[in-house]
């Protein structure tokens, strides 16, 4: 099974300011990166703004797998 990802960059809105991105693998694998100092953190290590991106990612993420399993399987 070929592995995709799905890139997404996201600026903080409040200081400090971190410059983060996300990648959401198709078999369920997350990897957050601090693109200042090329980091992977883990998602407790979000704030507020940046959390709140995560988890609306993170959920638009698991509907579309369940639609194409879905489909698939209709």
């Amino acid at each position: 099974m070929k592995t995709n990802c799905e890139n997404f960059r996201y600026v903080e809105k409040y200081r400090p300011y971190r410059d983060l991105t996300f990648k959401f693998y198709n078999n369920g694998r997350l990897v957050i990166i601090d693109n200042s100092n090329e980091e992977v953190i883990s998602p407790r290590d979000l704030r507020s703004d940046s959390r709140d991106f995560y988890i609306r990612r993170r959920i638009a993420f698991i509907k579309n797998q369940l639609t194409a399993s879905q489909l698939k399987y209709a």
